[in-house]
């Protein structure tokens, strides 16, 4: 097998993205919907208006459309997108694509999950991550996934120091659950866990 040749190094352009999804090259990419988020669904009181940024091939949105829930995944990838939406035929008109940073959902959101999207940007942007989930979210909504525990330089994924992604997260969200992850794939084994956050 030939190895994948990149000529993108930027994580934050969408061009970065492509590349890797054309060549479908997606280490980060479970292939399924983890326990824990399929545990939370079934759990759940009600349906959530749900959003996931960075969705990736949205393995997630089958599930959540298939429970009854509005769910909303996007992408600022157009080959994440395609990839998608060739996945998952009948649910293909959940994904669309667009910037996070700039996204003006139709309906309030009530949950956010978190899957391989913070841990895909540079550490200087966690902050501007952070502050678009909870100018997304009103107070009292969640924001659930898995969060990569990592102190390597370099990335995608770029992991985070506790300390550091607390005092990020803790201005604007309450940890209200934590476990570990139970079947992470290679690149985050052993350093993910579940949380689930509260909106302040």
């Amino acid at each position: 097998m030939t190895s994948p040749r990149f000529t993108e190094r930027d994580p934050l352009a969408p061009g970065f993205w492509d590349e890797r999804f054309v060549q479908q090259f997606m280490p980060w990419d479970q292939g399924g919907v983890p326990p824990e988020l399929a545990r939370f669904i079934a759990q759940a009181v009600t349906p959530m208006n749900t959003l996931i940024p960075g969705c990736g091939m949205g393995h997630e949105v089958r599930h959540l459309a298939r429970a009854g829930w509005p769910v909303t995944a996007i992408d600022f990838s157009p080959a994440a997108v395609d990839a998608a939406t060739q996945l998952l035929g009948e649910f293909a008109s959940h994904v669309r694509q667009a910037d996070f940073f700039s996204f003006a959902p139709a309906q309030a959101v009530a949950f956010i999950y978190e899957r391989a999207f913070l841990c895909a940007m540079p550490r200087a942007r966690w902050a501007d991550v952070i502050a678009q989930w909870a100018a997304l979210l009103a107070p009292g909504a969640l924001l659930g996934g898995f969060f990569f525990y990592d102190d390597a330089p370099k990335g995608p994924p770029f992991g985070a120091d506790r300390a550091t992604l607390d005092a990020l997260m803790q201005p604007h969200f309450v940890l209200i659950e934590e476990a570990p992850a139970e079947q992470s794939i290679a690149v985050f084994a052993g350093k993910e866990v579940w949380q689930l956050w509260q909106r302040r």
